[in-house]
């Protein structure tokens, strides 16, 4: 494989002894990994019903291989049902690592496609607020489509640059990641074309948009907060640098030891200005050593600085309920707290707890998307559907994975369920594949009138 001269080089300097075996590792095939959605199943029951052999990443509790040269879990059902995501292996790791707990509000900076945000949701398990910011709007979409199929009702999904954010969450977050735009150096095994990107854009072009956005990051941080930064390219620039940056800028943050495996390897402070002996407890992941691509991941925690604002829900406690939709939640067995609902036009939306004023940001999505109000009816979301449980809906039709069925409703068709209903009663139903939620169904006269999303149908 075609490697830059300069990039060599720098190899070399960094891998010393290690080199030749950094370099042999191109000749190997790459790493296919999946990652159990635990929100909607734990990793015991889905290995249960896993379609196809997997072998556990030992340093993720809920990441596995498996063969992505013979088998497409893409395509499988229970990717349409939100039961997994797939990520490459090394990939998984900063989402792991930032330890997140229910009711936290977590900040994903650089969100798209969604890997790092659908694990962030995952672990908040519906309680707290997860913001996932996209500066592009059409990765945004992306992002939106993928934390909406995990069934991560507790968002907003914003499109902002990072600096925009201060207007409105400075001292907010509990927790925020930052998988910072790279270089990419650790992806040219997966990726050849980001070897020609990288003699286009090199570690001086993103390390400066890396200390833009790991300061705009710092001062969205409460004191006490943890940030977690990564990225997956190798020079030193844009990693030990980036933080040795960051804790000259704000002397309050300090680096955290990161939850240990024995692939993992140390930072490198003999490669910075400051050579600080604490920038060892960050992470390297080198291809070579572990089954997985190149990353670097660092944690740090944020001591006392500005005061946390006092964050009151900007929420009327007024809103008018419509009969339609109140007839409807009858049907469901949520505790719900209607003072959460933001109503625009037909749309109604769920809100999370806590926001600040959002008038003037840009965003896909804020809160649950849970219908629409249309003349004397209320009709449930594709979103809505993928946040509920099987057994959180009055009227369910559950069909067995294996049946053709399955597939027909996931290309938009209608599907016979007279064998299902007993009484045939129509409305409303929840189409489920095994235990899982796939999507909504109008049922009449024993057929069901497929409401499965448009955009998000299986055309194979």
């Amino acid at each position: 494989m075609y490697l830059p001269a300069a990039f060599e080089e720098k190899m070399k300097s960094l891998l010393k002894d290690d080199y030749d075996n950094y370099i042999a590792c191109y000749e190997e095939g790459r790493h296919y990994g999946l990652r159990v959605n635990t929100s909607k199943i734990s990793v015991e029951d889905f290995l249960a019903i896993s379609p196809w052999p997997l072998t556990p990443i030992p340093w993720i509790e809920n990441g596995f291989y498996y063969d992505g040269d013979q088998v497409s879990p893409a395509k499988h059902p229970y990717y349409f049902a939100g039961l997994y995501y797939l990520q490459e292996p090394s990939a998984m790791t900063p989402a792991n690592r930032l330890p997140i707990e229910p009711g936290d509000k977590v900040l994903d900076v650089c969100a798209a496609p969604g890997g790092k945000a659908t694990e962030l949701g995952a672990k908040l398990q519906g309680e707290g607020v997860l913001v996932a910011n996209d500066i592009s709007s059409s990765r945004a979409k992306g992002l939106l489509k993928n934390i909406e199929l995990f069934g991560i009702g507790n968002v907003l999904v914003l499109s902002e640059e990072p600096g925009k954010l201060e207007e409105y969450f400075t001292g907010y977050f509990d927790k925020i990641l930052i998988d910072a735009p790279c270089s990419g150096e650790g992806m040219f095994r997966k990726e050849k074309k980001m070897v020609k990107a990288w003699e286009e854009h090199g570690p001086e072009f993103f390390s400066k948009l890396q200390k833009s956005i790991v300061t705009q990051a710092a001062r969205l941080l409460k004191p006490g907060g943890m940030l977690l930064y990564s990225t997956c390219t190798f020079d030193p620039l844009e990693n030990e640098k980036t933080i040795e940056y960051l804790i000259e800028q704000f002397p309050e943050f300090h680096i955290c030891e990161i939850q240990p495996y024995e692939g993992f390897a140390k930072g490198i402070p003999e490669q910075t200005d400051s050579t600080n002996p604490e920038l060892a407890k960050t992470v390297r992941i080198w291809p070579q050593r572990m089954e997985g691509e190149g990353h670097f991941v660092a944690l740090l925690q944020k001591g006392e600085g500005i005061s946390r604002p006092n964050w009151n829900d900007s929420k009327k406690s007024d809103v008018k309920i419509a009969d339609e939709l109140a007839a409807f939640f009858e049907n469901v067995s949520w505790d719900m707290d209607w003072n959460r609902l933001d109503i625009h036009g037909e749309r109604v939306y769920y809100m999370p707890k806590d926001l600040p004023n959002l008038k003037g940001i840009r965003f896909l999505r804020t809160g649950l998307l849970l219908g629409e109000l249309k003349k004397k009816r209320f009709e449930p979301s594709q979103a809505f559907a993928m946040c509920l449980k099987q057994d959180e809906y009055r009227y369910t039709i559950k069909l067995p994975v294996e049946d053709e069925r399955v597939r027909k409703y996931l290309k938009g068709e209608t599907i016979d369920v007279d064998d299902l209903v007993q009484p045939k009663e129509k409305g409303w139903y929840l189409i489920c594949i095994d235990a899982y939620p796939l999507g909504w169904g109008k049922l009449s006269n024993g057929s069901v009138k497929n409401k499965y999303l448009p955009g998000w149908r299986c055309m194979s």
